[in-house]
């Protein structure tokens, strides 16, 4: 296995040539750890810093541990995170307000466990802190889905926790929106594909697929239904009437409901020991 830790000017790391030459190699196989962001030689603060080398050992460790403490070693895995962003026009877009750090960290644990992941993530300030990890950003819906296609078809598992927005307005506008020359205005919406459905209609046998299901009222209803609609194996629900649960925040609490509508329901706990929980419940699942 070869990782590549880049280092150099924020210019240089963000153009769209080092960008490419970064997913020839990863495309080869290969690990990129991603630069941290800072100050940097030129004294410009941006991304571009060597991630320190404490965690380039961290993560060469976890790369190279035991098989037996990776079950999930050969194993492909699918995650989606973050919101999804509908432009109504070049500043402005329909959006909500998940961070996208439950599903970075799903999507780390299943990494630190052996599997190759592709990370689909909508717009975030987020970077995978593990190796080992494929991330494709996207913004819309529409984006998200297209890109899901072809890691699903070789997916042994797929974990859908993105906050993808139900809706996108049926027109973008080219140009800025001004009130003063459009006045009120009436916004007209389409609904966005179905990623799970979508993705759950083509799913072959021996692949595991799981949900998840925000909800404010009648949670364990409308996860069921999600479940079932959705082909999924697993449906992950919270309730933002939980205190400490739902997006933005760095803790969660969750009930996982299995395809028999059977529920195991764990404490208030960080995000990241939440991942290990339900990436122990994939597991489980065989």
């Amino acid at each position: 296995p070869v990782f590549v830790a880049p280092a150099m000017d924020l210019d240089m790391f963000r153009h769209p040539s080092t960008q490419g030459n970064l997913d020839i190699l990863r495309s080869y196989g290969n690990h990129i750890i991603e630069p941290a962001e800072g100050e940097l030689a030129s004294h410009l603060v941006g991304k571009g810093r060597m991630e320190e080398p404490e965690r380039i050992v961290e993560i060469l460790e976890t790369f190279f541990a035991q098989d037996s403490e990776k079950p999930l070693l050969g194993k492909k895995a699918l995650v989606t995170a973050g919101p999804t962003y509908e432009k109504l026009d070049p500043v402005r877009f329909i959006g909500n307000y998940s961070s996208g750090r439950m599903g970075y960290c799903v999507a780390e644990r299943l990494a630190e466990l052996g599997a190759s992941v592709t990370l689909v993530s909508g717009p975030t300030s987020l970077e995978p802190a593990v190796g080992g990890i494929d991330l494709i950003r996207v913004e819309s819906a529409v984006e998200m889905l297209e890109a899901c296609r072809a890691p699903f078809l070789d997916a042994d598992i797929t974990v859908l926790s993105a906050a993808v927005a139900d809706y996108r307005p049926m027109e973008q506008a080219e140009t800025k929106m001004k009130r003063e020359t459009k006045g009120d205005f009436d916004l007209r919406l389409t609904a966005n594909p179905d990623i799970a459905a979508t993705l759950g209609a083509t799913k072959r046998s021996g692949q595991r697929m799981i949900g998840f299901a925000l909800e404010t009222d009648r949670g364990e209803e409308e996860a069921m239904r999600k479940m079932k609609a959705k082909q999924l194996d697993a449906i992950v629900l919270n309730s933002l009437s939980d205190k400490g649960a739902g997006f933005g925040g760095t803790t969660n609490k969750v009930t996982i409901f299995d395809s028999q509508g059977r529920a195991t329901s764990y404490p208030l706990k960080s995000k990241k020991e939440v991942a290990k929980d339900i990436v122990d419940y994939i597991i489980g699942l065989g």
